[in-house]
C-alpha cells in the first residue's frame, strides 16, 4: 500500500463499505437465527434434502466450529455447516444451509461461472497475497516497470475472481430459495426471512468485489505513471 491521497480514500471508502456489509449481515443473522420454522427441519435435514432432490449422492455432510464459516467444497465434495446452522431448526440457519447445497447443485450441473473461478483461483491466490508486494518493490524500490506490471496482471486475476464471485454467489441463493419455496420448507413470511440473509451475505461479496476493482484501477494508475 502506498500511503497517498487516493489510496487513503480508498482504504476509507472500502473499509466503511466493509463494515457496514458485515454488519448487515450479522444483524439478519442475530434476527432470523433466532426464529423458528413450522415445517421442524434443521440445516441438515435441508441440505440432504435438497441433495437427494437433485439426485445427487457423492457429497458428504459434515458439521464444523465457528459461527457463518458454512461453505461448500468443491475439491473434496463436502458442505460444512456451522454447529449454529447443522441443527438449527431457524429461518437463518434453513436459507444458509440451502444456500450451500446451492453451489453443489452449480459443481454437478457444471455452471459456467464456477468453473471459470475455478480456474482463475491459483492466479488469484498468488495475485492477492504478491502483487501489492510486487508493484511497490517495481515502482519506488528497483524501478523495474516489468515487476510493476506483473504485480498489476496478478491483481487483476484476483478481481477476476472476486468479480466472477458475486454471479456465483447470487445464483447460490437463487436456487437456495427457489428449492425451500417449491418444496414447502419454508411458508412465504419464512421465506421472506432466509432471503434477507442471504440478501445481506452478498453484500460482503459486492464489497470485497467493489474494494479490488478500486485497488486495480488504482494501481494501473500508478504503473501508468511510473
Amino acid at each position: 500500500m502506498i500511503f497517498d491521497g487516493p489510496s487513503i480514500l480508498i482504504v476509507l471508502v472500502t473499509m466503511g463499505f466493509s463494515l457496514w456489509a458485515q454488519a448487515k449481515v450479522k444483524g439478519a443473522y442475530a434476527r432470523y437465527s433466532q426464529v423458528g420454522t413450522r415445517s421442524g427441519m434443521t440445516g441438515a435435514d435441508v441440505a440432504r434434502w435438497m441433495m437427494q432432490r437433485e439426485g445427487i449422492t457423492d457429497v458428504d455432510l459434515e458439521c464444523i466450529p465457528g459461527e457463518l464459516t458454512d461453505h461448500y467444497d468443491p475439491r473434496t465434495k463436502t458442505v460444512r455447516l456451522s454447529q449454529a446452522v447443522y441443527g438449527s431448526q431457524s429461518i437463518a440457519a434453513l436459507g444458509i444451509a440451502a444456500h450451500e447445497v446451492g453451489h453443489v447443485i452449480q459443481h454437478a450441473h457444471q455452471y459456467a461461472p464456477l468453473n471459470l473461478r475455478a480456474i482463475v483461483y491459483p492466479t488469484a491466490n498468488i495475485g492477492t497475497r504478491m502483487a501489492p508486494i510486487l508493484i511497490i518493490a517495481g515502482a519506488f524500490f528497483l524501478h523495474w516497470p516489468v515487476l510493476v506490471w506483473v504485480g498489476v496482471f496478478l491483481f487483476a486475476a484476483s478481481t477476476v475472481f472476486t468479480v466472477i464471485t458475486l454471479p456465483v454467489e447470487f445464483n447460490a441463493s437463487s436456487r437456495a430459495l427457489v428449492a425451500l419455496e417449491q418444496g414447502g420448507i419454508l411458508e412465504k413470511d419464512e421465506l421472506s426471512g432466509a432471503r434477507e440473509v442471504l440478501s445481506a451475505a452478498a453484500w460482503t461479496y459486492v464489497a470485497a468485489a467493489v474494494a479490488s476493482v478500486m485497488w486495480l484501477l488504482y494501481y494501473l494508475s500508478l504503473a501508468n505513471r511510473r
